[in-house]
This record gives C-alpha cells, sequence and structure tokens, in this order.
C-alpha cells in the first residue's frame, strides 16, 4: 500500500482525497518507481480544484511532474536503482501521476536526473523550470541574442517565470519582468531582472502595432498579454508563447508578423521529444545556480496538496511548489 492524491467522480463534481492504495492498482508500465518528490503545478491545480476538465479518465493521481528511484524495470533504459525524472506525457490527466508514493510508467518518458541536482532541486525546477528552459533555447535557436535588445518575461513571478528570468541572465540577456504582484520587485532582481512592470500594461487590448521594445519575449499568459507583447517586439524578433494564464484566445494582428517580421514560437512541453528534453536539462545543469531554487521553491507534504491547490487560481502563488511525498 501507499499514500497518494487520489481524484475521482463525485456527483456534483471531482471527489479528491489523500488515500491509502494497492500497488496492484497502478496502471500499466514497464518501469516501476519510488517517487521521492513531486511538485504542484497550475495544471495540478485545475484538476484538483476541477476548475477545468483536465483530467480525462477516473480515478487519477494528478502530479505531472515526479522525481526518484527506479525500483523494477523491463525497458532497455532503465535499471533498479537509476534516479529519473518525469515530466508531462499526459502524466496526471490520462496516467497516474507523481502525487503518490509509487508510479508505473512507461520507459521512454523518463530522463536521467542530471548529476547536478538532487531529487529535491528537480522538482523545484519541474515542468515549470523545464519548459524555461525550452522557452530559452528556443529564442537562442532563433538567433536572439544579448546584443539585441530587452526580453520581456510575463507572469514573471511564477515557476516558468522564475526560472526564465534566472537562465537568460546567465546568458548574457537584459530581462524586464511584467507581475501583478507589486510586493515582489525584489524577488525579481534578486533573480536577475533590471526592470518590473505592471502586468495591466499589457492586459488589455491594445493598438495592432506598438512602440518597438523587446528583442524577445517569454510568455505564459496568452490572450491581450501574448497580443500587446507581440505588439511591442522589435524587428525581427520572437515570442517563445508557452502558457495561458489570462486566456487561450489570441486577439491579434498579422502586423507585426508581416511589417517587422516577428516570429511567434509555440513551445510544447507535455509531448517534447527526448532530444528537446535532454537540450532543456542540459541547459538547466550548466546555467541554473541551485542556490537560486531557494528563492524560487517552498515545500509541503502529501497531504497539503489539496488545499495548496487553490492558491494558484487565486494567484498568490510565487515561484514552485514542492511536494515531499514521503511526509
Amino acid at each position: 500500500m501507499f499514500s497518494a492524491v487520489v481524484i475521482d467522480k463525485g456527483e456534483t463534481g471531482p471527489r479528491v482525497e489523500l488515500a491509502s492504495v494497492d500497488e496492484d492498482r497502478l496502471p500499466e508500465g514497464d518501469v516501476h518507481i519510488e517517487v521521492a518528490y513531486s511538485t504542484l503545478n497550475y495544471k495540478d491545480a485545475l484538476a484538483i480544484t476541477g476548475a477545468s476538465p483536465v483530467v480525462r479518465k477516473f480515478p487519477m493521481v494528478p502530479g505531472i511532474d515526479l522525481a526518484g528511484t527506479v525500483t523494477a524495470s523491463s525497458h532497455s533504459r532503465w535499471s533498479a536503482g537509476d534516479k529519473v525524472v518525469l515530466n508531462g506525457w499526459g502524466v496526471g490527466e490520462t496516467h497516474w501521476g507523481g502525487l503518490a508514493q509509487r508510479a508505473r510508467l512507461d520507459g521512454d518518458w523518463l530522463i536521467p536526473l542530471p548529476d547536478e541536482f538532487t531529487e529535491r532541486q528537480a522538482m523545484a525546477i519541474g515542468t515549470a523550470g523545464y519548459t524555461a528552459a525550452l522557452c530559452v533555447d528556443a529564442l537562442l535557436n532563433h538567433r536572439i541574442t544579448p546584443d539585441a535588445g530587452d526580453i520581456l518575461v510575463t507572469g514573471a513571478t511564477g515557476g516558468v517565470g522564475s526560472v526564465a528570468i534566472a537562465l537568460l541572465t546567465k546568458a548574457g540577456f537584459t530581462v524586464t519582468a511584467a507581475t501583478g504582484k507589486a510586493g515582489e520587485h525584489a524577488y525579481l532582481e534578486q533573480l536577475g531582472a533590471t526592470t518590473v512592470v505592471d502586468r495591466a500594461e499589457l492586459t488589455e487590448k491594445g493598438k495592432p502595432l506598438q512602440k518597438e521594445r523587446w528583442a524577445g519575449v517569454v510568455d505564459t499568459a496568452g490572450s491581450h498579454t501574448l497580443a500587446n507583447a507581440a505588439a511591442q517586439t522589435r524587428y525581427g524578433g520572437a515570442v517563445a508563447a508557452c502558457g495561458l494564464a489570462q486566456g487561450m484566445d489570441f486577439p491579434a494582428s498579422v502586423a507585426p508578423f508581416i511589417l517587422r517580421g516577428i516570429s511567434l514560437l509555440g513551445v510544447d512541453s507535455v509531448m517534447a521529444p527526448l532530444r528537446k528534453r535532454l537540450d532543456a536539462w542540459g541547459r538547466l545543469a550548466r546555467d541554473l545556480d541551485p542556490a537560486v531554487l531557494d528563492a524560487i521553491a517552498r515545500e509541503i507534504a502529501l497531504g497539503e496538496a489539496i488545499e495548496a491547490a487553490g492558491g494558484f487560481l487565486a494567484g498568490t502563488v510565487r515561484g514552485r511548489i514542492v511536494v515531499d511525498v514521503n511526509r
């Protein structure tokens, strides 16, 4: 038996509880894992609160991230004792996820835990930090360089934004952070942001073309924020879009793309191929100071995850939440 957060169907919505589960109930997979740490992400919060139909089958164990040790494997890449990390692949949506003490997964979904990080540090990074690394890689692969101008990061106090600021600063960029949390300027400057702007400047409908401000953008918001960021991007610049915190819509004009030659780079972390994942985690291992994670992350116990999920919808969560599944 093991402990897990379990979501099941209720008469008026999802029923969520911390439950004791028989290991025989784990879904199919060729790698068995003893989970050390998981995380709480925005998508997990949507699943736990039922605010969005994230869960595709019931019962479901949420948790799109985990780090732990292989206990048994029939997969060619993994053996008992290996330290592994899981991000995405529909885990927590269609396959039982990481908010549990045990997991059984497809070995193709796993990557090795980088030597530079402990299991807890890897989860302080989690999908959010890995997505941030994918965004930075996308901008650099598009040949956006530090001498081209400032980079805007929206949703800057969130997990993606926090790690993106740290990585961009390490890469030599000057970073402007957009946030609606006036009390977090010191935190953002600690991560490396040189300027902090109010997100309200970006959240309302704006002109199709605006003053050129950014060489590149990491956007976690979507909707009007993404449209305004694109309208303010300099000639030949690029916007790496990875989130929809404000909305899934994109009320924009083609003008910045045609008249300024900017590019919109879609960044997906869920189904990204192995090579992209390894490159992103390689950047994190090389460029992210583990000490930064102390500022970004806080830890909770598995039993606290259900209550903590509401903070994401209320907009009160800063940085990352690491879940110790064994307490």
